[in-house]
């Protein structure tokens, strides 16, 4: 009885939020919620907007840093665990420590728990304390849990148990703790495992198979493949740009073609695009100078290249364009001190020497493929070859490639000196930790776009204190913000007081090796002036496009010139229809050059293509008027006064008052488009649900997966019957009693779909049955708005999911799938089959009735209960 009271608390005052992504579903947060709350926790919900409660949460739970979020919570010190975290404190019963289950890549010893042999005293410390500072944790004893062994030999009594009782632990040298220490980077261990390491074995002139580089997809060059990126692109639905607006600066060396389909994704990914720096939320550009670009990433945008939106595109998840050096615009004269330096490679191949070529020319310095004489710097990947015979004879710099990654990540040219640039691991070829260097933002603030600061408004200062204390936190250590508070701008700080330790701990006497293996993070330094830059005229200098105070006077003299020329509008549409040959200076020229004039006029590129529509169409009927004999002519057309910017664009569901009256529903549409409202259909981008109360249609669930504002639509009719907008607050959906037989709040439901993104069900297959009730088609928009794998079931499918053992599958447990059924006798006939093609993949067979899918939409939760089985809910029917 104790011992069950003991695991309920296990996570008591732990409020833990869950971050979706490939390596984390919605279906293993939902089992890891259920889990924590019956052990005490409290699972946060995310706020109105979708974004983690930072300051309430005391743990995150996310398989990966790339989150949008993730600088916060490490400004804030709030612990980013894996879902190992969780599962290693229930095995154990009791909490795990946080470090050894960062998924932050820096951290490069993180799952390594090691113990050591016959090691030295001092040396045993300083190797443990330099492990746990850098993601380790340490075992006194050998466990089930111990992942390596740190000895000298095979012969100590901890390295004889391993062997018979713990296989998986690797028994190491301690010459790869060393190795790693003073690269900053974990190299692989198999060259350094007892009894037969190949380091002590074998030579460096001996070959090394060259490894593939695993952090340099989509990021080996700034300009990519466009072609190739946008095919794989199509391959499912686009989330990451939901709700997000994005700018595609000038400078882009990109046609108008490319433009218009990177356009097009962006907007079918429920994303909009906009010509207004001060209006987007992510600024592509090539380069980093411009009104624009400093506007933008002084202002916390997310600025990134086109190597950047491309590798979104591709991989639909967000990254932040720090974390690789060619997704964030290069500097258009180099890096200062690089010029006059020629480069040449040496042992690097494939994605990994196209990366550095790159890298080498972005930083400004010359690359050659072949080596003379003259070059300046040989960067190799391991000591050997005749390069680096060459290199020695003509005295020429030989350095491996984390100098040139350092250097163009801190925008300084760094010194040859420092022994981590010139370390070759004998058995290693360094190409296996290429691409793990993050860019440091506050040297791109510092020597970009400083100054300012006062100039921000309070949420731009908010986002500079966060990526200032995020910086300077990457490897816990005590930011210099202590008062810092993200929820306040400028009253004191409230976060949680960091606690200083009362004596030293292994880390800290450890601090030097710590500190080789550390990025060098520069302190805050604003008192610095900027480095001068040479400002080229060009494009990317132009003043940008920003709304200016005359912009409404500008609009109105626009619009008072255009009713002067009405009498000379219909003047010239009455000759223009009166004769059939134009004279030079009349007909269609003069109609070429009145419209030149509106054009010039219009507010925004959107309204001008609408209003260019409406011309033409309305020039066709003109045109098919005249063309049939007999007819009377229509009078000169009167003057069309430009329609407002949409500023609302709403799915409509439900709304009664257009039943039966196409005539009414035309008549409303053009007055509330008069307003600025604008009625889209469900596939449609929109910023507003209007419906008289909670539904479970299809239009109203299949929008409400994109988290717009859901609105009562008594706001149109109130439009329509005042010739006014009220106020939207005013408008909200309330919906008590439908909340209740749903089982969630309308708040919640949305703040859930504006975290999920589109992706509540993200790689979750769902099959139907052909012949259910109300359709395929009406479900199959509702799962793949949510992301899901849809499919029919049909008696002749065969088999649609591929046989895998478990041993196959990796030993992991079965993941379910779902099929959607009613209780007819043909669909009957189809569930034992379906159950054998689930159980024979290795996955649970869930056949349940339409209402699972309708529920988990609406709640935007992915929960499952028996009741939602055919076999529980139609036997219910039946008693």
């Amino acid at each position: 009885m104790a011992e069950a009271e003991e695991r309920a608390g296990l996570f008591d005052s732990c409020l833990i939020a869950f971050v979706q992504s490939r390596s984390l579903s919605a279906s293993m947060i939902a089992e890891l919620s259920q889990v924590v709350q019956d052990h005490g926790a409290e699972v946060l919900e995310t706020d109105r907007k979708g974004k983690i409660r930072i300051p309430q949460a005391t743990h995150i739970v996310s398989n990966t840093i790339d989150f949008d979020q993730f600088a916060e919570a490490q400004a804030m010190m709030i612990p980013v665990v894996t879902s190992l975290w969780v599962k290693t404190t229930i095995a154990r019963n009791k909490v795990a420590q946080v470090r050894p289950y960062s998924p932050d890549p820096r951290m490069i010893f993180s799952n390594v728990i090691l113990t050591c042999a016959d090691i030295p005293d001092m040396d045993k410390e300083t190797i443990i304390g330099a492990t746990m500072a850098l993601g380790g944790m340490e075992s006194k004893d050998l466990t089930r849990q111990t992942t390596h062994i740190c000895a000298l030999s095979m012969d100590h009594p901890k390295c004889i148990e391993a062997r018979k009782k713990a296989p998986k632990c690797k028994i190491v040298l301690p010459h790869w703790f060393d190795d790693c220490f003073k690269l900053g980077k974990r190299i692989d261990d198999t060259p350094y495992l007892l009894p037969n390491p190949e380091i002590l074995t074998k030579g460096p002139e001996e070959d090394i198979k060259v490894p593939q580089s695993q952090n340099l997809e989509g990021a080996t060059s700034a300009i990519p493949n466009s072609a190739l990126s946008i095919e794989n692109s199509a391959r499912e639905k686009l989330t990451v740009f939901s709700q997000k607006k994005v700018m595609l600066s000038k400078d882009l060396n990109i046609n108008a073609r490319l433009r218009r389909i990177l356009t097009e994704l962006i907007k079918s990914g429920d994303g909009a695009v906009t010509d207004f720096v001060h209006e987007c939320d992510m600024f592509i550009c090539q380069y980093r100078d411009g009104l624009e670009y400093v506007h933008a990433a002084q202002n916390g945008k997310d600025v990134g290249n086109l190597s950047w939106l491309y590798h979104l595109i591709v991989h639909n998840e967000w990254t932040s364009p720090f974390r690789r050096l060619l997704h964030y615009p290069v500097p258009r004269d180099g890096i200062p001190g690089f010029k006059d330096m020629k480069i040449t490679l040496s042992n690097y191949g494939g994605d990994a020497r196209i990366y550095l070529e790159n890298l080498i020319t972005a930083a400004g310095a010359t690359y050659t493929k072949s080596m003379k004489a003259d070059n300046t710097h040989l960067i190799t990947a391991r000591m050997n070859g005749e390069k680096c015979e060459a290199a020695r004879d003509w005295n020429i710099e030989i350095l491996n490639h984390l100098w040139i990654e350092e250097s163009y990540a801190s925008c300084q040219v760094h010194s040859f000196t420092n022994p981590k640039y010139r370390h070759f691991p004998s058995r290693t070829n360094l190409g296996e930790v290429i691409g793990q260097t993050f860019l440091d933002e506050r040297e791109l603030h510092d020597k970009f776009y400083s100054g300012g600061d006062d100039k921000l408004n309070s949420a731009a200062k908010r986002k500079r204190k966060i990526n200032n204390d995020a910086q300077a936190n990457v490897y816990a250590v005590e930011s210099s913000g202590k008062d810092f508070s993200v929820m306040k701008d400028t009253s004191p700080g409230v976060a949680k007081p960091t606690k200083a330790p009362k004596k030293p701990t292994k880390a800290a006497k450890a601090a030097a090796a710590a500190a080789a293996a550390a990025p060098q993070v520069a302190p805050n330094n604003f008192a610095t002036p900027a480095k001068p830059r040479h400002i080229r005229a060009g494009k990317e200098n132009d003043t940008p496009s920003v709304a200016s105070s005359g912009n409404r006077s500008a609009k109105a003299q626009a619009l008072s010139k255009l009713q002067d020329m009405a009498p000379d509008i219909a003047l010239y549409e009455k000759e223009k229809k009166r004769s059939a040959i134009h004279g030079p200076w009349g007909g269609k020229r003069a109609a070429d050059q009145i419209d030149r004039d509106r054009t010039g006029r219009s507010s925004s590129p959107g309204q001008q293509e609408q209003e260019d529509d409406e011309e033409e169409e309305e020039e066709e009927e003109e045109e098919e008027e005249e063309a049939v004999p007999g007819t009377a002519k229509r009078p000169a057309k009167r003057t069309k006064l430009s329609l407002p910017q949409v500023e609302m664009r709403i799915c409509l569901t439900g709304y009664k008052r257009w039943v039966g009256d196409k005539a009414k529903e035309e008549t409303d549409r053009r007055k509330l488009r008069a307003l600025g409202i604008q009625i889209v259909q469900d596939n449609a981008p929109c910023e507003y649900l209007a419906a008289p109360h909670m539904v479970r249609t299809q239009k109203f669930l299949k929008c409400l997966a994109r988290g717009p504002e859901v609105i009562n639509s008594s706001f149109l009719t109130a439009c329509l019957e005042t010739g006014k907008r009220p106020d939207i607050e005013d408008y909200r959906l309330v919906d008590k009693e439908n909340e209740k037989r749903f089982g969630v709040t309308i708040k919640t439901a949305i703040a859930r779909a504006r975290a999920n993104q589109g992706r509540l069900l993200w790689g979750v297959p769902v099959y139907c049955t052909a012949d259910i009730k109300n359709g395929v088609d009406s479900y199959k928009t509702i799962a793949e708005a949510n992301g899901a794998i849809f499919k029919t079931y049909r008696a002749r499918s065969g088999t649609t999911i591929k046989p895998t053992s478990v041993e196959e599958d990796g030993g992991a447990e079965p993941e379910p799938v779902y099929l959607l059924s009613s209780p007819s006798l043909s669909e009957r006939a189809l569930w034992p089959k379906f159950e054998e093609m689930a159980r024979n993949g290795n996955m649970e067979p869930r056949i349940v009735v339409s209402d699972w899918l309708l529920n988990v939409a609406m709640k935007q939760e992915l929960v499952f209960e028996k009741k939602y089985l055919v076999s529980e809910y139609f036997a219910h029917d039946e008693k």
